[in-house]
C-alpha cells in the first residue's frame, strides 16, 4: 500500500485497504494514518474525539457509552438531520495502549444476533505516520455478507478520512 507520493515526498489521501475473501466470515481492514500511533489510539479510546470521526459523513455520532478499559463498554448512536438513529455496543475485551492493540465486540443493534470480534493492531511507521490494521470476525459468512451490504466499507473509510484530519488538530 502506498499513500505517499514520494517523488514529490507530499501526503495523498491514505486509502482503506479491506480485505474480503470468498468463503470466509472475516473482514480486514488496513490504513496508513498521517499521525503516530499513539494519537491514533486515543482517538478511538476517547469518548470526546469519537463524535469527531466516527461513521459516514451524513450521520452525527454520539457516545451513549464508553469505558475504553479491559472488561468495559461501549455504545454509540448515528443519527441524520431526518430523525433516523441507529445504535452499535460493544464489550472491550482489550484495550492496551502498551501493545497497542483493541480487541472488542461490535453488534449493530438492527441485527442483535450478529456479533462480530474486532481486532485492531496499531504500528508506528517512524516517520509520523501509522498503520491501524484490523480484523472482524463474524458469526458466519451471512453475516459478514450482510455488514458488507450496510455499506460498512464506505461508512469506515468516510470515517477513516475524517480521522486523518482530526489527528492534524489534537
Amino acid at each position: 500500500m502506498s499513500d505517499r507520493n514520494t517523488e514529490k515526498g507530499a501526503a495523498t489521501m491514505a486509502k482503506s485497504e479491506f480485505v474480503i475473501k470468498p468463503g470466509s466470515n472475516e473482514i480486514s481492514v488496513t490504513r496508513v494514518f498521517d499521525g503516530p500511533s499513539e494519537l491514533v489510539f486515543k482517538a478511538m479510546t476517547d469518548p470526546d474525539l469519537i463524535p469527531k470521526w466516527w461513521g459516514p459523513r451524513k450521520y452525527w455520532t454520539k457516545v451513549d457509552k464508553m469505558e475504553a478499559k479491559s472488561g468495559g463498554s461501549w455504545r454509540f448512536i448515528n443519527g441524520d438531520d431526518a430523525g433516523n438513529e441507529h445504535g452499535f455496543h460493544g464489550v472491550y475485551h482489550l484495550v492496551d495502549a502498551a501493545g497497542p492493540v483493541i480487541i472488542q465486540t461490535f453488534e449493530f443493534e438492527g441485527a442483535p444476533d450478529m456479533v462480530n470480534i474486532e481486532y485492531l493492531w496499531f504500528e508506528d511507521l517512524g516517520d509520523g505516520r501509522s498503520r491501524l490494521r484490523g480484523r472482524s470476525i463474524c458469526p458466519n459468512i451471512e453475516a459478514r455478507d450482510a455488514l458488507l451490504s450496510s455499506g460498512m466499507e464506505g461508512g469506515m473509510t468516510e470515517g477513516y478520512e475524517k480521522l486523518d484530519v482530526l489527528l492534524k488538530n489534537i
